[in-house]
């Protein structure tokens, strides 16, 4: 018979005094850092929604003689229910403007004419355009609409029109959408967007019958924004001051983009003597698909 084999006890061997104190001093530190109190989660800091109270509405009402006046001047009547809206946007926009730069422009005439008014004097062209498409649901984009202009003034005076408000500035969609939500307006969408990626997206290229922009850059540089976004048949309507020089510029780039100048239409804005051009452009054929340029490019390489 085989002999078993015997397996040798494991060897104990006695822990040194310095190895039993090293073991003592790790036991109590897990023990401290397992009875430690937990740290709390670091909460998201808290942001003070910005309400338009009753008081606001009312300081905002000395609009209302501005905005008679001027819409009288430029034929297009205003309901009560459009001054009332008129009057709730222009409280938001003040208060709103307290917590960030919307605009520099804040008192009673300024926000009436300045904002709303000048908005208003594109209605007649938007009008004329609905004849020649037979239809009165339009839609439209404003382009680097900033605080909302255009694109919010005209929405509260057609409301069979639909808008789209694109810009890049985050903070400045949010406000957009507490006006949109305040004034319970309806057809209209908000996009958080560069001018240059979103033309290119097949949501928004070559989809609207009307591109507009106020104030954002020069002519050259403004029709690589827009026309992109125009049907062709479509219309852009650039808002500028002084025009003459920046169309001679911008004759290469409205061809090349594939449009063509209907007419330019100028006037002194009601109220002030500070004048004013509409250049109505055609689109008249697509726009090559290399436009518009990567972010930057059409503002500092414009097509001249």
């Amino acid at each position: 018979m085989d002999k078993k084999k015997r397996i040798k006890p494991t060897e104990n061997r006695s822990l040194s005094p310095k190895e039993k104190r090293a073991l003592r001093d790790s036991m109590k530190k897990g023990d401290a850092a397992a009875n430690a109190p937990k740290p709390e989660p670091v909460a998201a800091p808290k942001h003070e929604p910005i309400v338009t109270n009753e008081e606001d509405i009312a300081e905002a009402k000395a609009i209302s003689p501005f905005l008679t006046s001027g819409s009288e001047e430029i034929s297009v009547p205003l309901s009560a229910e459009s001054i009332q809206a008129f009057q709730v946007y222009a409280a938001m926009l003040r208060k709103w403007n307290e917590k960030m730069n919307l605009t520099n422009i804040v008192d009673n005439q300024g926000i009436a004419i300045r904002h709303f008014i000048d908005s208003l004097t594109l209605v007649s062209h938007i009008e004329e355009e609905e004849k020649k498409q037979g239809r009165k649901e339009l839609t439209l984009i404003d382009v680097g609409t900033g605080a909302g202009f255009p694109g919010i003034p005209l929405k509260v005076t057609m409301p069979e029109l639909s808008v789209t408000l694109l810009d890049s500035l985050k903070k400045r969609i949010t406000f957009l959408d507490s006006v949109c939500q305040e004034l319970q307006l309806q057809k209209i969408q908000t996009i958080h967007s560069r001018a240059e990626e979103a033309a290119r997206s097949k949501l928004y290229r070559e989809k609207f019958d009307i591109a507009t922009a106020r104030a954002v850059a020069s002519l050259p540089t403004l029709c690589e924004y827009c026309l992109p976004y125009v049907k062709v048949g479509g219309l852009f309507l650039a808002m500028k001051g002084h025009a003459e020089e920046e169309i001679q510029a911008a004759q290469k780039a409205i061809v090349t983009l594939g449009g063509t100048i209907d007419h330019v239409h100028t006037f002194t804005l009601p109220g002030t003597d500070m004048q004013r051009a509409i250049v109505l452009i055609r689109k008249i054929r697509p726009t090559p698909a290399k436009y518009p340029r990567s972010q930057g490019k059409p503002d500092k390489e414009p097509i001249v």
